[in-house]
């Protein structure tokens, strides 16, 4: 699934791609997609509308519309974005005042598309926690205390702190040196600071990067991101650890695959 620097890559691209733009027309191929209001709401409440603003919302896209409506998209494991578009693979094709196309792309039909009035009033949106880049490592450390919770599935948790997920906690954590399956209210106070400032700095570079396409992810352009390249244990099961050549681990936490170094994450 995009995670936060997936998502700010394809918010920061919208902004220089179609902002100010048009939309002249909708072609729906696939409904399912669209969860509010119906397929005929949603192509009239578009048409004609400006795009005035791009936003971010952990992992949820927001394009604010001149006639006070929202596009609200959530990409989940496999939706995409791509502009310009052709049409041959898209769900949701948007028609733009330059002539060309915005398509919305889902393989899998995961993800989600609004129209609405209201992002802020999204129950997915209302129940977030705080982003890692809106509070400061005071907080962070307040917020992990007496939490019986293990770590790994407690910073995928998007009503504790959100926009991370399986790939970034799993990466946070080995350059923390953290074992994915303590509790929370274990780590330590140098702990604790030091797995924020890495948190921080992980989501930081993949967002250079353009993120890391493992999956479906793509920039706006249609091209993958570049930041798999230095991912230090996600998706490494069995090759050697990049510090101390110990064979990388998988278990499964939370439901999800965990990828770690057993000599290097105490």
């Amino acid at each position: 699934m995009p995670e936060l620097p997936e998502v700010e890559t394809i918010k920061r691209e919208l902004e220089k791609a179609v902002l100010g733009k048009k939309i002249t027309g909708v072609c729906v191929h696939h409904p399912k997609v669209i969860r509010e209001p119906s397929v005929e709401k949603f192509k009239k409440g578009l048409s004609g509308a400006v795009i005035k603003n791009i936003l971010r919302k952990a992992k949820l896209l927001i394009l604010e519309l001149s006639n006070g409506k929202a596009l609200a998209i959530h990409l989940k494991m496999t939706g995409q974005l791509v502009y310009p578009g052709n049409g041959r693979t898209s769900r949701v094709s948007f028609r733009l005042s330059d002539g060309k196309t915005l398509d919305f792309n889902d393989q899998r039909l995961f993800a989600e598309v609004r129209l609405i009035d209201d992002w802020r009033a999204l129950k997915f949106v209302r129940g977030l926690g705080p982003e890692p880049f809106e509070i400061g490592p005071g907080q962070f450390k307040a917020m992990l205390e007496k939490k019986k919770t293990k770590i790994k599935p407690l910073l995928m948790d998007q009503a504790f702190i959100s926009g991370l997920g399986n790939l970034y906690a799993a990466e946070a954590l080995f350059r923390s040196r953290i074992n994915p399956e303590r509790p929370a209210q274990s780590l330590s106070e140098r702990e604790k600071e030091l797995l924020f400032k890495e948190i921080k700095a992980t989501l930081s570079e993949a967002i250079e990067h353009k993120g890391s396409s493992v999956d479906q992810y793509v920039q706006l352009s249609g091209s993958p991101g570049g930041y798999a390249r230095y991912h230090k244990v996600y998706d490494r099961k069995g090759k050697p650890c990049l510090v101390c050549k110990t064979p990388i681990k998988r278990t499964t936490l939370g439901g999800r695959g965990t990828y770690f170094c057993p000599r290097c994450q105490k």
